[in-house]
């Protein structure tokens, strides 16, 4: 199956750090990153999709972090 997960954060090394650590546990990016400026916190966010192939069967109540 695949799975996908969509990261965010503030625009600093967190985002950088979760994105990196998501690829080191096997994830690919999927398609370009994105930015937009989040008026209710006055910060740039950052986001990210990522996909990943694994054995089994889909289901809502995956933990997608797990993988």
């Amino acid at each position: 199956m695949k799975l996908y997960r969509f990261l965010s954060e503030d625009d600093t090394s967190a985002f950088c750090h979760k994105v990196t650590a998501a690829l080191n546990a096997g994830w690919n990016l999927h398609g370009d990153p994105t930015y937009a400026f989040d008026a209710a916190n006055g910060v740039m966010r950052c986001g990210q999709a990522v996909t990943k192939d694994v054995k089994g069967t889909y289901s809502p109540d995956i933990m997608l972090g797990d993988f």
